[in-house]
């Protein structure tokens, strides 16, 4: 009687050491590429779908101000009359003149809105389309899109504000105003993957939607948006400069600053750009992965 060799550690009998290995490798990694794949192509079918989101998007304004005459101006002018009571206000407190405080405060306002909207609706843009992803064969970026839609046209109202800005506060503004285009596109580019990634984890674990919204309204205090950052840096008091230059570790202050100082005619410093595509790169590739491993499961989780 003879006795077969044992099989090699990790193969099959008759096999080179290793094929067994390296065919759940190839096995594992299909499944990988395929979604990938999938993700990617849920990003392009969003987009390809522009009639459905922008029509959802432009119907959510029209239904939440069915019955009002000034329909989403109210939103502008409750901005602008808060704008300008703060405006009014710091530069009472830190001795700065109107004209300067008060467009700071107005833009400020305008881009805050944008930003505070994508997070804080981002937050539950799933959950509260629950029917839709439940009856709806459309991609998810499809609620993404829609929600961006609606914080532009808002946007788009908002600068109403802005242009009575300069009929009182007139700007000087030069060709590098112009940069308010691209720095406007980055906001919105970032807050896609905001909400996507939000959306996704929120649904998932729906504590963290009040602890976003609590976060959001942390960050209006911690971001200049009322009061000037460079005034402070430029303290004689050095415990207040040093203490305003940690602000520079708010992401929020590069955003702000990218597009509110071409719309003010300010000067513009290279490092808030820099910082600003740096965490464009990394939010994508995060959720480029969020969504790839969860993006069958929200479905389920809503």
């Amino acid at each position: 009687m003879t006795l077969d060799p044992p099989a090699p550690a990790g193969g099959r009998v008759g096999s080179p050491r290793g094929a067994g290995s390296l065919d759940g490798m190839i096995g594992t990694a299909a499944p990988a590429v395929r979604s990938w794949r999938r993700a990617i192509d849920d990003l392009v079918a969003g987009w390809n779908q522009r009639e459905l989101w922008g029509h959802l998007g432009w119907q959510d304004i029209r239904q939440r101000y069915r019955r009002s005459i000034l329909g989403p101006i109210w939103i502008t002018i409750s901005m602008a009359v808060t704008a300008v009571a703060l405006g009014v206000l710091y530069a009472g407190l830190f001795g700065n003149d109107l004209s300067v405080q008060l467009p700071y405060v107005l833009v400020g306002f305008i881009v805050w809105a944008f930003i505070s909207g994508c997070i804080g609706e981002g937050s539950d843009v799933f959950t509260a389309n629950e029917g839709l992803i439940r009856h709806l064969p459309a991609p998810l970026s499809v609620h993404v899109y829609r929600l961006l839609w609606r914080q532009i046209l808002f946007f788009a109202h908002n600068l109403i504000v802005y242009v009575v800005m300069f009929l009182f506060f007139p700007q000087h503004l030069g060709w590098a105003s112009l940069t308010a285009f691209p720095a406007f596109a980055l906001l919105v580019i970032n807050g896609a993957w905001v909400a996507l990634l939000l959306g996704i984890v929120t649904t998932r674990f729906r504590d963290l939607a009040p602890i976003t919204q609590s976060i959001v309204q942390l960050l209006f205090f911690l971001t200049p948006i009322v009061w000037i950052y460079s005034d402070l840096v430029n303290s004689p008091h050095s415990a207040t400069a040093s203490r305003a230059r940690l602000v520079e570790f708010n992401p929020l202050l590069h955003f702000m600053e990218i597009i509110r100082a071409p719309m003010l005619g300010e000067p513009q410093h290279l490092r808030h750009w820099v910082v600003v595509l740096a965490i464009t790169v990394a939010g994508w590739v995060v959720t480029m992965e969020a969504l790839r491993r969860y993006r069958a499961r929200v479905s389920y989780w809503v």
